[in-house]
């Protein structure tokens, strides 16, 4: 996709996560409404999306929602449902690390402005709202400690993928080897030292989010 369309897309979801968290600071009753309409939003637009994929490639091993995407994807729409801290909490350490580096460098296989290159915006970019609606907006500030807890849970979803590509031949989360058309990872050395190195630069990436949360006190 063109550069301008690129940094107007990403402009769009900035302005729309900040005054959405001005919103809900301001006035709490709205604030459940937005949560609310983010949660039934993202969840539809994801639906949509996997039935069209199916329908188009059918269902393989290849191809399950197993991507650290989707599940920050549901964990979004289970976060504005429900704000449970923990949820919360993965959703914006492991949505905003994960789904913000895929909007600031997206690796789009069908070119804009088809449905699925507009699904990917529309996916990351609510990931990334809600994460900021959900901590900024004052829904559910962070918790002392959050970035541990969301990180031990990233191990424990990336130890159960790993268990299924290893039972079935799978490479979701490129945790058995690296993309073939070359990533960021091909500089943290072969399989498995990347693994370490990917789970360090995550580990950094979510003390920078939490100095930027600032948790509170509990």
């Amino acid at each position: 996709m063109s550069q301008p369309v690129h940094l107007l897309l990403l402009v769009v979801i900035a302005i729309l996560a900040v005054v959405l968290c001005i919103v809900c600071r301001r006035d709490r009753a709205r604030a459940r409404t937005i949560r609310l309409i983010l949660g039934y939003g993202i969840a539809i637009n994801e639906i949509v999306w996997w039935v069209f994929r199916y329908s188009h490639e059918g269902i393989h091993l290849w191809n399950l929602p197993l991507q650290l995407c989707d599940a920050t994807v549901w964990a979004a729409v289970i976060a504005c449902f429900v704000p449970v801290p923990v949820v919360v909490e993965f959703l914006y350490f492991a949505g905003l690390g994960g789904a913000g580096m895929a909007l600031l460098t997206p690796d789009l296989w069908s070119p804009w402005p088809s449905y699925p290159a507009v699904y990917f915006f529309i996916a990351h970019g609510g990931i990334v709202i809600a994460a900021a609606v959900l901590v900024f907006g004052g829904i559910q500030p962070l918790r002392r400690h959050a970035m541990w807890r969301a990180f031990a849970l990233l191990l424990v979803y990336a130890g159960v993928v790993g268990v299924f590509n290893a039972l079935l031949g799978t490479n979701y989360m490129y945790l058995c080897r690296k993309p073939g058309g070359g990533s960021l990872l091909d500089l943290l050395g072969p399989w498995p030292l990347y693994l370490v190195g990917g789970a360090a630069a995550a580990l950094a990436m979510f003390a920078l989010l939490s100095f930027v949360a600032r948790p509170r006190s509990e």
